[in-house]
């Protein structure tokens, strides 16, 4: 019997593009994590409280399918309707629907050269035509820097890897330019220093705002996002989604998600002093010879001018601390360091210590 001839393709992605590469997940080795960009502290009491609390009977059936009450929150704490909320099953889902349902037009969808590395990837496996707009020499977004004929645009603020912010009167130029495009702010790192352009929504129709909860709100593990905007949007993001998955937030995901938004004081606390530690860590580092990029986000972006930053990310990586290196063009000598908590950093700066205090 002949082997089918299946057996002998090389598969590739569809589309040819390489699939987006997560940071590493260590198993069994204990190490401090700096490379994922996920919270230090764990989720509010109240989401435990809700987790263990799930009635047996949600879990039997169906959950939500429009995840109401979840919409109602998000919408009262970004001053809109539930009609001009969507969620899913964290942003990267929310903004691979956008991709689908808003972004394929005929013009090329635009995002900078130095971004979230997942955007060429759903570009490529939706067919959508996309140029890398490249960034300043000092690595940041100019707001004129997209062409004004354009079939979308989208960017992280702050962006990523290197966790500049830019302001809500330069997201308005580029909203201005491009009226006929959709234009996508991916806000993941919003809540660690910068404004949110939620309150541009009732002013551009084009402006659709994506969050998560994985980062401020410390539920990564849960996967819950959301968008913002105009109800057409809005709606466009539905019908994609109701084509494709109608139930995407299970029963206790919807449940941690609304405990850990009403707990407000517990959020802007742990945010705090997750932006008091990245810059205690920027000074440090600093003082080590390290040139830092000002942050808004929860991880810093940092080059050494004597040492290789692959010679510095494989030297920690021994030492049992992880941080994330991006092999790329223009960024290959950075290091993307996420905030962990005071022990962590402390834990982090002496390994560096030890790394560039060796001949």
């Amino acid at each position: 019997m002949s082997r089918p001839a299946c057996r002998d393709t090389v598969w590739r992605p569809l589309g040819g593009s390489n699939p987006y590469v997560p940071g590493e997940q260590p198993r069994g080795e204990k190490l401090v994590k700096l490379n994922t960009n996920e919270n230090p502290y764990p989720p509010s009491p109240a989401v435990l409280a809700a987790v263990s609390g799930t009635d047996p009977e949600q879990l039997r059936r169906y959950p939500d399918p429009q995840s109401e009450r979840l919409r109602e929150a998000l919408a009262g704490d970004a001053g809109l309707s539930p009609g001009e909320v969507f969620v899913g099953n964290g942003s990267d889902e929310v903004l691979a629907l956008a991709f689908m349902a808003l972004l394929k037009h005929d013009g090329p969808l635009c995002f900078p050269d130095i971004s979230y590395s997942f955007y060429p990837v759903w570009a490529d496996l939706c067919g959508i035509a996309y140029e890398a707009v490249p960034v300043g020499e000092d690595f940041g977004i100019d707001p004129l820097g997209f062409p004004a004929d354009n079939g979308g645009i989208v960017f992280p603020n702050p962006n990523a890897p290197t966790g500049l912010l830019l302001g809500l009167d330069a997201i308005r130029r580029i909203l201005e330019r491009s009226p006929d495009s959709v234009v996508v702010v991916d806000e993941a790192y919003i809540d660690f220093g910068g404004e949110s352009a939620t309150s541009l929504i009732r002013e551009f129709d084009n402006l659709l705002v994506v969050q998560t909860l994985s980062k401020a709100r410390s539920l990564a593990g849960l996967r819950v996002g959301a968008a913002m905007g105009h109800r057409d949007l809005i709606e466009g993001l539905d019908r994609v989604k109701n084509s494709f998955n109608s139930y995407p937030l299970d029963a206790i995901a919807q449940r941690a998600a609304l405990a850990a938004l009403e707990d407000r004081a517990y959020f802007e606390e742990t945010a705090a002093r997750v932006v008091r530690t990245r810059e205690r860590m920027t000074g440090a580092l600093q003082a080590l010879g390290f040139t830092v990029l000002p942050s808004a986000a929860n991880f810093v972006f940092a080059t050494h001018g004597g040492r290789p930053a692959v010679e510095l990310f494989a030297g920690l990586r021994e030492r049992g601390v992880l941080v994330r290196h991006f092999d790329r063009p223009r960024i290959g000598n950075y290091l993307r360091i996420s905030v962990g908590t005071d022990a962590e950093v402390d834990a982090l700066l002496a390994a560096l210590e030890a790394i560039l205090g060796e001949a």
